[in-house]
């Protein structure tokens, strides 16, 4: 069943409406800039309620109003009700399109109760315009609450949650972030004191238009505050996207051990494992990490797991190495987030998230489907 939001609807709505000019706002901007092409389709942003919760369903009151002219030399020729009524047909010929449009069943929007309210008005606005409004409620699929979603926390063996969206503090002017809370639970947060090397946060324009944190590729990165919470087995998450540069997305290193996840030179994902003799290392062919995408890493064993997930492209890959020593312990010392010392990320990261274990499918599956709900990567 499609996710149907707010915007999808008005697209759907402005699509429809071809006799004329079509806009999403309110009624005070009617023809502000005096160079509208009536008639005219204005939807007012509605006003949505969610009876219930579990359905998944949000319920839509839209209030949507068509405008015509009827200037003073064209009274004596056509009656105000002969014009309500010209405009009153276009408005029933739009409306027919919109409910076409939702035909298909794997879209699940309708009409409720199979009712429109209509009013009539005159003289509106400068323009002495005449008005039809229709008002009616229409429901869709828009979200699924717990039980039904799953979330990070809901699984277990989460160490560390950083999302773009919250815990961070920063300068408001300067947008440069001096720490990142973990959302976990655990306190496994980063930070950056130095001002020249912080990463910057914005609310906006990442994927799905969703926060982002943007590093510039020669100096800013996070430190952890605590060592790293891995054991010696685990599954990461992250939702980033590249400037095309080689880059390191998370670094840990101690004593010749390490975990190393970034970018190779031409955007490829790249991850590996060090025992400190043995190393499993995979360099992901045909990822485009330039585009946002959702990369899952798993260390299980002796094999090392990379799967990339973008619009239109799943790649994934196992490496082996049998001599790898998979008791070897990654939670002696902390780790960076967007450099490796001597490489620097260049790009956008909107969520990084740890689990300390080997996640089974169905959980990997899960923790994808939540990234992709509020990222809409693919």
């Amino acid at each position: 069943m499609a996710i149907t939001r707010l915007k999808d609807l008005v697209t759907t709505f402005e699509s429809k409406w071809t006799f004329g000019d079509s806009k999403f706002g309110y009624d005070g901007e009617v023809n502000e800039s005096h160079n509208t092409q009536y008639p005219l389709l204005l939807i007012n942003p509605p006003l949505s309620t969610m009876p219930e919760l579990y359905s998944g369903r949000e319920e839509y009151e839209f209030e949507i109003n068509f405008y015509n002219l009827y200037p003073q030399s064209a009274q004596s020729a056509v009656t105000l009700q002969h014009r309500w009524d010209n405009l009153q047909d276009l408005a029933m010929e739009w409306f027919d399109m919109v409910l076409k449009a939702y035909q298909d069943n794997t879209v699940q929007v309708y009409l409720n109760d199979q009712s429109l309210e209509i009013e009539r008005v005159k003289e509106v606005a400068n323009d002495k315009l005449v008005q039809i409004k229709f008002t009616f409620t229409m429901s869709a699929f828009t979200k699924c609450f717990r039980p039904t979603s799953t979330y990070p926390s809901d699984i277990t063996n989460l160490v560390t949650w950083l999302r773009a969206d919250s815990g961070l503090t920063f300068n408001i002017p300067t947008k440069q972030i001096s720490a990142w809370a973990d959302q976990s639970g655990n306190s496994n947060n980063v930070a950056q004191v130095t001002s020249s090397k912080q990463a910057l946060r914005y609310g906006y324009d990442g994927a799905n238009d969703k926060a982002r944190i943007e590093f510039n590729g020669t100096s800013d990165f996070f430190t952890s505050t605590t060592n790293l919470a891995i054991t010696n087995h685990f599954t990461i998450f992250q939702v980033s996207k590249t400037d095309g540069t080689q880059g390191e997305l998370m670094t840990y290193e101690d004593s010749g051990k390490s975990i190393k996840l970034g970018y190779s030179a031409t955007s490829q994902l790249k991850a590996s494992v060090s025992d400190s003799v043995t190393t499993i290392s995979v360099d992901l062919a045909g990822s485009d990490a330039s585009e946002y995408h959702i990369g899952t890493y798993k260390l299980h064993n002796k094999h090392l797991y990379v799967d990339y997930d973008t619009l239109g492209s799943s790649l994934s890959a196992n490496v082996q190495e049998s001599a790898y020593d998979h008791n070897a312990t990654f939670n002696q010392t902390t780790y960076d987030i967007g450099s490796n010392s001597s490489i620097y990320l260049g790009g956008n990261i909107q969520e990084f998230i740890i689990y300390n274990a080997v996640l089974n499918d169905v959980e990997i599956a899960n923790v994808k489907s939540y990234l992709n709900n509020k990222f809409k990567i693919y």
